[in-house]
């Protein structure tokens, strides 16, 4: 009956293969249709960002107690996702804890270490459960946080509790069967923490045993290729993302606002200096952005990476006061409107005006705390701005106040009503 085990493994393996490529070339293909943007510059200093920020967690510790809970998870994931490939293996080979042969007592260390990682993960995925659910964090249950995201949320702990108790099950039935000395179930020693529920599962007869060890291995197995797949519609998607997007990271300093190329090169145009360098004029097909596909394509990996923590949003003064801006709900929205656009979905509506609203991008105060405060170094003010060119550039369409500031800045240089030669008149007043 092996081969068909092997066969039913084989299936569920390709099939979980085909949709999680699809998904991922459909991702990809959202991300790409971003404007161009060049961040291959400065690689050392990139690489060394990406180790620091998202494999070594170094914003998360700004709020100490998440972190550390946060860490456990992390840390549980890599290590206990080792495990996995010997399921994998075991399901093609038509085997049964194949490394136990090979690696010997090392075997019932590192199964020891695997459960006490599981128990430390299924603790945090509890605490984490009650923050939301019971005390409710403030920047947990905000209004952008209603529906879909709250339950996306919750779904992830409890499939990771489950995935995890589903490991402390199988192994103590295993250890059951291998003191019974049933055929096929190699002696790997005793395991602690799985050893606590033999005493229950011990009243069990064999054949009833031998299907629980092997429908929690079925479980715990296609659980794992599940989540694979619905990861890559989840925000935890971040737990791949996080990677690239700290290595193409902005390096600027924060508070630096680059100019935009498109108006730059129009400037120089109509200067005579484009014509100079022998470069064609570029034909621009708009100021800014009033879509997701008018954003680059960093902007819009970036709203795939989003953790939906909100660290964000609780560190933003506009939001603080009681402004409709949220930064969360920035990357959201536009995570939302390039998945439409990508199925070719509601070609009638825009991200700006049908997701997000002028009031909330006037109430931006380019402060960039959202940046400093993210975990995987999102730039929601870079999407904020690029919206605010289009309004102001296309529509001109700003507040009636930002207009006189920016005729101010055209005709005198500053945003005052002076006139250059009146600038320093304060200074003759002092000596007086």
């Amino acid at each position: 009956m092996n081969w068909i085990s092997q066969a039913a493994f084989l299936i569920i393996l390709a099939i979980t293969g085909y949709f999680l490529t699809r998904r991922i070339n459909r991702i990809r293909q959202n991300i790409l249709s971003g404007k161009d943007l060049d961040r291959s510059e400065n690689k050392k200093e990139r690489f060394k960002t990406m180790l620091l920020v998202a494999f070594g967690q170094g914003k998360m510790f700004k709020k100490p107690i998440p972190a550390l809970l946060h860490l456990l998870i992390y840390v549980g994931f890599l290590v206990i996702n080792i495990e996995v490939l010997e399921f994998v293996i075991d399901g093609l080979a038509g085997t049964h804890r194949i490394f136990a042969s090979f690696l010997g007592s090392f075997y019932t260390v590192a199964l020891n270490f695997f459960e006490f990682l599981a128990v430390l993960v299924t603790f945090s995925c509890i605490v984490f459960l009650f923050r939301r659910n019971v005390l409710k964090v403030e920047r947990l249950v905000k209004p952008e946080m209603k529906g879909w995201p709250a339950l996306d949320a919750n779904l992830i702990l409890i499939i990771e509790i489950t995935l995890m108790m589903a490991i402390l099950k199988m192994n103590a039935v295993d250890q059951i069967l291998q003191s019974r000395g049933v055929e096929g179930y190699t002696q790997t020693g005793s395991f602690f923490f799985s050893s606590l529920f033999i005493p229950i599962l011990s009243l069990f007869e064999t054949p009833f045993l031998i299907f629980v060890e092997r429908a929690s291995w079925w479980f715990h197995i296609i659980g794992i290729l599940g989540f694979a797949v619905y990861v890559t519609y989840s925000k935890h998607l971040h737990i791949f993302l996080a990677f690239p997007n700290t290595y193409y990271s902005n390096l600027w300093n924060k508070g630096k606002i680059k100019n935009m190329d498109e108006v730059t090169n129009e400037v120089k145009t109509m200067l005579g200096v484009a014509a100079e360098t022998g470069a064609p004029p570029v034909e621009i097909s708009r100021f800014g952005a009033k879509d997701a596909t008018d954003l680059t394509w960093k902007s819009l990996m970036e709203s795939y990476t989003c953790t939906e923590c909100g660290r964000c949003t609780s560190e933003c003064p506009a939001n603080q006061t009681g402004k409709l801006l949220s930064p969360r709900k920035i990357m959201m929205d536009t995570r939302d409107r390039i998945e439409e656009i990508g199925k070719g979905e509601s070609k009638d509506k825009t991200l700006l005006g049908d997701y997000i609203t002028k009031e909330e991008i006037n109430a931006c105060t380019s402060c960039n705390a959202c940046t400093e405060a993210c975990p995987v170094n999102i730039d929601p003010l870079s999407i904020i701005l690029e919206m605010r060119r289009y309004v102001s550039m296309e529509e001109s369409g700003s507040p009636a106040s930002w207009n006189s500031m920016f005729s101010n800045i055209e005709t005198n240089f500053a945003p005052w009503k002076f006139a250059p030669s009146d600038r320093f008149k304060w200074k003759e007043e002092l000596n007086k």
